[in-house]
């Protein structure tokens, strides 16, 4: 009742191999990149009819059509609404987690939209994965490292003090030790985040101790780039605190 019925059935035959090699090679790819207009068109309770189609393209072999859904998962996640999405969505999700560096930077660039809108038990279990992105394919691809820490400061409010202090901490003191001094200084900001987590939720005594990590770790550090790590992280946390209190 919403579109015709040999309109849908079109769309959905996009995914035939042998239209692919018929009438275009990328046709896949543009199944991929209509999909969530389609979603949005034929509404969640329709869901049933795309179903298939979206597990079908999600395990194509051209990784740009991956890729393409990866970019939109979020948005699809909002259109289909919590139930669907952990049934249907998250399996779809974690592939993409494991898959190549092209495809991971589609989900890691929409981390906190998507992890915003699970529930907290299933949010948790990605704390265990975070972990995951600071290795990378290529090490030369910083962008992905950036982008990481750019997501990790956005995903401070969906976790507790304990549970940033127990796995994102980490992730925080190792982009802090990177290579390129974006990545590092994206980080800092990142730190100061973090510190400013745990003060907001009374967690003084965390706030302490990541403190006085953070001066073993920078502040006696045998190498200037430590020091100087530290120096940025201090000045960082003095513009935030300025910028605060003048707000």
């Amino acid at each position: 009742d919403i579109i015709p019925q040999p309109l849908l059935d079109q769309y959905l035959s996009m995914t035939d191999p042998a239209r692919a090699q018929t009438v275009d090679t990328e046709i896949a790819k543009h199944c991929a990149y209509s999909l969530p207009g389609v979603a949005l068109t034929l509404g969640r309770q329709n869901w049933h009819c795309l179903k298939d189609t979206y597990e079908t393209l999600a395990s194509d072999v051209q990784w740009k059509v991956r890729r393409t859904l990866a970019f939109s998962i979020h948005e699809l996640a909002v259109i289909l609404g919590d139930q669907l999405t952990a049934a249907d969505l998250v399996p779809i999700f974690n592939g993409f987690l494991k898959d190549l560096d092209e495809v991971r930077i589609g989900v890691l660039k929409h981390l906190y939209d998507f992890l915003k809108l699970l529930h907290a038990d299933k949010r948790r279990e990605y704390l265990y994965q975070l972990q995951e992105f600071v290795v990378t394919d290529n090490s030369r691809n910083w962008r992905f490292r950036y982008e990481l820490a750019e997501q990790l400061i956005l995903i401070l409010e969906l976790y507790n003090p304990n549970d940033v202090y127990d796995y994102l901490r980490h992730i925080a003191l190792t982009l802090c030790s990177d290579k390129v001094s974006e990545v590092r200084w994206i980080s800092f900001k990142l730190v100061v985040a973090i510190l400013q987590k745990f003060y907001a939720n009374s967690a003084n005594a965390l706030g302490l101790n990541f403190i006085n990590e953070l001066v073993v770790r920078f502040r006696h550090c045998s190498k200037w780039v430590g020091r100087q790590a530290f120096a940025f992280i201090c000045q960082v946390g003095m513009f935030s605190l300025c910028f605060s209190l003048y707000i």
